[in-house]
This record gives C-alpha cells, structure tokens and sequence, in this order.
C-alpha cells in the first residue's frame, strides 16, 4: 500500500504550506511508565502469512490476567485524567449546557401519541402518553430499572388499540433485549417475558393480542454468542415465550438476518433477510388475512430473492406495494409495484431517481414523504401515488430531518430537526394548513449566535471532491492556531449529517473548530458513494479524511500540533489507521470502540455480520486489504504517534472491549516518545449507551484531553 508522503500535498489549486509538517510538540517530555502488560506468544497463518497476537489473552474479558490488567489500566487512566487542568471545567459547562428538555419523534396509535421526553439531566429519557384532548402521562420511567442507570430501555411499541405497551431492556445498553409488556391501564407489567432477542423490533398485530420478534437461541454466554440462527417469532399476550410460533427461520442461511413487521392496516406481514449490515435484502411476504383474526402461520412468498439491491417497504395501498430501492439506482428511487406481478420488469417509478440521495421515504394518506440530501443537507418533498412532486415541508433552517413518523390513515407529519447549533426539537407539519408547527419547547442553554457553521469542499488524494462542515466561534483567527477536533464515520452506507451536542458547545466556547468531513462510504451522495470506501475501497476513506486534515492545516484554520481527531465504532477504526498512516499530522488520537483487529473482528459477536463491508482476512485477496490498514498490525514501533484516549465499554456485545484493549497495549509499547496513550473502559456501558450523568463524564474527559495536548495554554481559563 502506498503512504502519504511527510510534506503536505498540495489540496487546492495554488495553495502550498510554508512549512513542512513536524510531530507535534509535547506539552510535557516526561515518558509515562504504563501498567506492565505480557506479551504472549501466539502466531496464526494466513495462507503463507504467520501473523503474531502477542495480546491474545486479553480477548477473555472474564480471566483473572484480564481482569487485572483493567483494574491497572483503569486506575492508572483515571490518575491522568483526573489531572487535566480542564476536567471540572469541562464537566460543570457541559453539564450546564446538557441540562434543557429533549424530546423524541412521536408515534400514534389508537389516536394517542407516544413519545419520550427527558427533563434535561434524568439519566434516562421516560415514555408519555398525551391523549387527543391534550392530556399527558408518563407511562414508562427506565431511571426506575436500576438505581445506577445500568438496565437501559432499547425500544418501546404501543399496541395498535393504545392499551398495552411493549417494550425492550438491555444490561449496560447491550444489544441483547430483554422484553416486556405493561398494561397501561394499571401501569403494571403483564407476566410476559421474552428472552434473547437481538438485532430485532417489535411489531403488533392489529388486533393487539400479540407482537412479531426475532430472536436468537439461547446462549451460555451473551457477550461471546455467534450471530447465527436467528428466526421471527410471535408472541401471543398471556402466554410463555415457549408458547411462541416460530413463524419464519432459514437454516440453510444460517448467519443471515431475519426480521418481520406488520403493515399498518394488519394485513400483510413483511418479512426481510440480509446476509450482513449492508443495504442489500431480500424481501417475502405474507396475507395475514382478516387483521382483527390473524393468520400468523400463513404462507410466505418471496418478492424479491435476488440478493441484488435494497428493498424497503414504504406500505401497500390497496393492490399496490410501494418500495424505496437501489436497484438500477444509486441515489435510490420510489417505485410502485403489482402485487400479483412485483417483477422489476413491471415497476412504474414513482419517484425517480435524481442528482440528490434520498436519504429516507415514508406515506402519508395521500402522500409520498421524500427526505433527499443536498450536499449533505436535508430537503423535505412530498408527492402523490401517481408521481407528481407537489411541495415541500419548509424546514426550520439548514440542517437535518433526524426522523420522521407518518401513518397511512393521516395526512400531518412529525419529524425532529437539528443542526450543529440548533439543539433537536419536534414540529408537526400540519397538512391542511401547509405549514409546520413546534411540538416541545426549546430552551437554549448557550447563545447560538456567537457561533457559525460553513460547509467547505476539498480535493481528496484521488480528486474527488469531499464537503466537510466547520463549526466555530464567529471571526475565528485563521492563524493555525486553533484548537481543531475532526469526526468522521465512513463505512456501512451511513450518512453523517449536521446533528447537535451540547458537549461540542463547550469546545467551541474555549476556542476549538469542530469539523465533520463526509467522507466516503457513507451515503451522502448514495450508494457509489459507499461502495468507493468499502471492500478493496477502504483506503479511500482514509485519505479523505486526512486530506480533510490537511485542507485544514493548508487553509490555516489549524495545524498538525492543534489537531485532534475523533471517530467511533467504524470510525474508530478510521481513527487508529489514520493515526497510523500520518502519526505526523495530528497531535491528538481518540478512538472510540473501534474495530481495531480486522484480521479477527468477523469471530467475535456481530462482526460477522460486517464482512460485506470488509472482507474476510481468511479470503487470501480480502487479506491483503486489510492487513495493509489494520490498526492493530501497523503500528511501527518508535514512531511518535499522537496523544492517544482509547474508549471502549465493558458490555459491548457489538465491537468487543478485546479490540481496543489489545490496540491500547500495542500503542503502549510502540509509541516512541512521551505522547500518553490511555485506555479509558467504561464500566455497564456497552456501543453506544451511556446514561447521561456518564455520558457527561466521558464526554468531559474527551475534551479535557484534547485540551490539552492541542490548545495553545492547555491550562484552564482565568475565573
């Protein structure tokens, strides 16, 4: 594989640096002495290569060695951290500025609407009911769950007739669900509980007397369980979950997905399967018959087998299924089929495909709701059955529909809007009167105008041209001197859009850039977009996003010694490859439980479900790929690499704590000079859920480090 040089490419027409780059200084030259950690001696072969794994032993979160090796690195993290100058300062603003009300996309059913609401610091977000005289009830409460915030609530459904509510908890926010159902009523949970449910959503019959769900068999171990033979079931109310019918299952596909939901009316039951977590599905389908008298074990026909496209239901309206698809069309198209003849050959495009992406699609009674992206921006078209484009939602400014809930039986729309400085708020478009109208009250906690957001373009290594956004205080210096942390995700077809948190506020009040580039392999221009960063395209993602870096540094806005980068799951691998690639260009690394072994990652829980996106390293040509930008395995040692923060979380089932751990002693004996790497785990934590009185410490932590080792002082500010 070919390195960047270590002089700046030129990234614009005329635009050369006056320097050249340097590792950036230290803030402190005194070399820390790690918790001492072994190194074994296992080696695997790959077709004619023999590959160390020197820390293999840590994979075995439960052995005594890799108990104790947390214990030591927890405690030695927690010395450092506790020692930034900027941690209080960080946690008390941060908690000030994450303490206003925040309110989830409602849903409607039985002409009641069901959203979640959290207060401002409650741990967890509760679940109210409002009824159509405007009256509201809290009907859940997960704070109640556990008294640390541990047990988490994974998802919710109301029963079609508005009486029962089912929904999903999780240990440490895992992606294993445990569910429930309470009687609303009463407030009382029913006996039913229903067990090993992963990767799966809860869907009701009309009749409310029973939900779809899929599930795993039983596992003597739920963090190292293998993702195979999952199969849809349905629970019938009252009765045990051995009771269930197992209503599809594949075992001749056994690593796939299966995954079922009813259609609005009750009247057909989709069912979908995909080989991993990539767009392409297949789609069957079932005529349950008589909504309010189900037929749960009626007969399932394939609509499309091919294994070629995405095909996602939008609903069926009368004879006529209407589906959001890729097929022949990368920025996705909304085609109209025949139920009795769904072949692709018969489609009438509805909408077609056009320059922009359609990011999502849903129906209204009597209108298709488009969300497309504008350079990565989001716009709101609705048009008829029959094709026509009739308007627009105008939305509260530039930024990004994050959700939008619609029924088939109504004609209004709820969607939340959001921006880099627009904290997330919930309107109603009010279809008979054309315009949308606030659901929850906004409260800002900072004033958003001493603040700006720019979206720029720059040239990648191979020319492509890639938008990023800039977030900062209004007439910010472009002297290089400025605090910079740079996110970026691409991979799996997933878009990155203007989104709003309040910790990032903190960091642009003392200083700091917050930029997001959209890089490839996400889907901000579709699926070509994601296909030219997967697979044997990986390396593309990886010079997109340091081009992005050095647009910055070119442009002045920063430089290599005030530049932080940050990316989680697959963007923590982004992150530890990147580190790697140009340890020259960044003085601080944080990689967020990151895939950081891709010659392993498909043998732990739900990587296999990632080797679409990858490869296998037991393919001999997917080997090559990988090895070449596998964190774990480029890791020079000597190098001075940045001031690194390893995150990871002891319950997350999705990319195991193994990964970072193993990346984290790697580091620690690679890295060349006095640059810290940590590892900071969190306990009862998993991918992505922190309650928010630890998702505020994290978050606290992070910019604390970043502060650090990029600002100018790294001290705190004059009270």
């Amino acid at each position: 594989m070919k390195r960047h040089s270590a002089r700046l490419a030129v990234v614009a027409a005329g635009l050369t640096l006056a320097y050249p780059l340097v590792p950036a200084p230290l803030v402190s030259q005194q070399r820390l002495t790690y918790p001492p950690t072994k190194r074994g001696s296992v080696v695997d072969t790959y077709g004619n290569h023999k590959v160390p794994d020197p820390y293999r032993w840590l994979e075995d979160p439960d052995s005594p060695e890799t108990k104790e090796w947390v214990r030591a690195q927890a405690a030695f993290t927690e010395a450092q951290l506790a020692a930034l100058p900027m941690r209080k300062w960080f946690t008390d603003r941060i908690t000030k500025l994450w303490d206003y009300p925040r309110t989830g996309v409602p849903t409607v059913e039985g002409g009641k609407l069901f959203y979640s609401r959290n207060s401002g610091l409650q741990r967890q977000a509760p679940v109210y009911m409002k009824d159509a005289q405007g009256r509201e009830r809290m009907i859940l409460d997960p704070n109640a769950f556990s008294a640390d915030g541990s047990i988490a609530l994974a998802q919710y459904a109301p029963s079609p007739d508005a009486e029962l509510l089912a929904y999903g908890t999780s240990e440490g926010g895992a992606d294993w669900n445990d569910l429930r159902v309470r009687d609303l009523a009463t407030g009382q949970d029913l006996a039913d509980r229903v067990q090993w449910v992963r990767f799966s959503g809860i869907s009701w019959t009309k009749d409310s007397k029973g939900f779809f769900y899929s599930r795993y068999p039983e596992a003597a171990d739920r963090m190292r369980a293998e993702l195979k033979d999952q199969a849809l079931y349905y629970h019938r109310i009252g009765t045990p979950q051995s009771a269930d019918v197992k209503v599809y299952a594949r075992p001749d596909l056994a690593s796939w997905f299966v995954n079922g939901a009813a259609s609005e009316d009750g009247r057909w039951l989709f069912v979908f399967m995909a080989k991993g977590a990539e767009n392409r599905n297949r789609l069957y389908l079932a005529d349950l018959g008589d909504p309010l008298k189900p037929n749960i074990s009626a007969p399932i026909r394939a609509l499309y087998e091919g294994d070629d496209a995405e095909y996602a239901p939008l609903g069926i309206v009368g004879a006529t299924i209407y589906l959001r698809t890729d097929r022949g069309a990368p920025n996705r198209k909304v085609v109209a089929a025949d139920l009795a003849h769904p072949e692709p050959a018969r489609w009438r495009t509805v909408v077609p495909e056009r320059e922009h992406a359609i990011e999502a699609a849903s129906i209204t009674k009597d209108r298709i709701v488009v969300q497309t992206l504008v350079d990565v921006k989001s716009r709101l078209a609705l048009w008829t059955f029959e094709g026509r484009e009739v308007g627009e939602v105008a939305l509260p400014g530039v930024g990004t529909v994050a959700g939008a809930s619609t029924r088939q039986d109504a004609r209004d729309i709820y969607y939340a809007f959001t921006s880099f400085l627009y904290p997330g708020a919930i309107f109603r478009w009010d279809a008979a009167a054309g315009r949308s109208v606030q659901f929850d009250s906004t409260v800002s906690t900072f004033d958003p105008s001493a603040f700006e957001s720019v979206q720029v373009f720059y040239r990648s290594r191979d020319g492509t041209r890639v938008p990023m956004f800039l977030t900062m205080k209004k007439g910010l210096a472009r002297d290089g001197s400025n605090p910079a942390m740079l996110y970026a995700y691409g991979g799996f077809s997933v878009s990155t859009l203007p989104s709003f948190s309040p910790s990032v506020i903190a960091w642009l009040e003392q200083g700091g850039i917050w930029a997001v580039a959209n890089i490839r392999g996400g889907a901000e221009y579709g699926e070509k977009w994601h296909d030219a960063g997967m697979l044997g395209n990986k390396q593309n993602v990886f010079d997109d996003f340091i081009a992005a870096a050095e647009y910055l540094v070119a442009e002045r806005w920063t430089s290599p010694r005030h530049l932080s980068i940050r990316g989680g799951s697959n963007g923590g691998l982004l992150i530890g490859a990147v580190m790697e690639q140009r340890p020259d260009l960044f003085a601080v690394a944080i990689p967020q439980v990151g895939v950081m072994d891709m010659l392993r990652y498909d043998q732990f829980t739900g990587g296999r479900a990632w080797v679409t996106e990858y490869g296998s390293a037991q393919d001999s040509m997917a080997f090559d790929w990988l090895m070449a930008y596998s964190p774990l395995h480029n890791l020079k040692p000597g190098t001075c690499y940045p001031a690194t923060l390893v995150t990871t979380a002891d319950h997350d089932d999705r990319v195991v704590p193994g990964h970072s751990m193993k990346f984290a002693a790697a580091l620690q004996a690679a890295q060349g000079c006095a640059n810290p790497t940590l590892i900071r785990i969190e306990v009862q934590g998993s991918h992505g859920y922190r309650p928010t009185d630890k998702a505020i410490a994290e978050a606290a932590d992070i910019w604390a480090f970043a502060h650090r080792y990029t600002s100018k002082t790294g001290t705190a500010p004059t009270p």
